[in-house]
């Protein structure tokens, strides 16, 4: 259901549900939350996100999807990868439809391939999305089309997705890797602190503060320093 890959300081995690074009179903839901608390507890640095076959996500399995305890899931899973302290990135390998494309603005930072395409079709199957999914498109992509997408279903494909910012880079897994494992030699704490403002809300101001504070005696911006007199790449450790 789920394929979890580490690769150095990098993991892989590829839904494995591609009778069902990858749909989310609960499980999957709690399988990637899960993933995603492991990985950051081992040491990974940057998580990598795609679909098994010809699809990133076709949307949630609409079997379940009525469920409260789906939407709990669902969101609950959402929510929560927006929050963890490492970058993730969503390599979108296909149609990312609904909680698809929900799926792939959960993360950070989004690679495309030549078949990525992007739609809630919440108009058409009478359902809706949170608040936080539609102002996150329309902070990512832009309000026209976030209006497109929401208010008249459309789907944008990879090179509308890239035009607007939905999507950041063109390329395939291999390149979202390879993208991953250059972010992965960044400094952790100031990616964390960074990822905190970009995601957070008036009530994180407290903790960016703290995480601020931590950045600047953090051990990492020493090394910096000396790395630049040193004449060398620096090696950061997070702390």
């Amino acid at each position: 259901m789920l394929g979890v890959t580490t690769d150095g300081n990098v993991v892989l995690l590829e839904l494995q549900r591609e009778e069902r074009r990858n749909a989310l179903n609960l499980e999957l839901c709690r399988a990637i939350h899960q993933a995603v608390d492991e990985a950051v507890s081992a040491g990974a640095r940057v998580i990598v996100m795609t679909g098994e076959g010809t699809a990133f996500c076709s949307g949630a399995d609409l079997g379940g999807v009525y469920g409260s305890e789906f939407l709990e899931a669902l969101y609950g899973m959402l929510h929560h990868l927006a929050k963890v302290p490492i970058p993730l990135i969503a390599a979108v390998n296909g149609p990312a439809i609904g909680a698809g494309t929900q799926l792939a603005i959960a993360c950070d930072l989004r690679v495309a391939d030549e078949t990525a395409k992007f739609a809630v079709p919440t108009a058409r199957n009478g359902m809706a999305v949170d608040a936080w999914t539609i102002r996150t498109l329309a902070a990512l992509a832009g309000t026209g089309p976030a209006r497109r997408l929401m208010l008249a279903a459309e789907t944008l494909d990879r090179d509308e997705a890239l035009h607007s910012g939905l999507a950041d880079r063109a390329g395939n897994v291999a390149d979202a890797v390879a993208w991953a494992h250059e972010i992965a030699a960044l400094a952790p704490m100031a990616l964390a602190h960074n990822k905190l403002v970009l995601n957070g809300t008036p009530e994180d101001d407290p903790a960016i503060e703290a995480s601020f504070a931590a950045v600047w005696a953090s051990q990492d911006v020493r090394e910096a320093a000396l790395a630049r007199a040193e004449k060398r790449d620096p090696v950061f450790e997070g702390r």
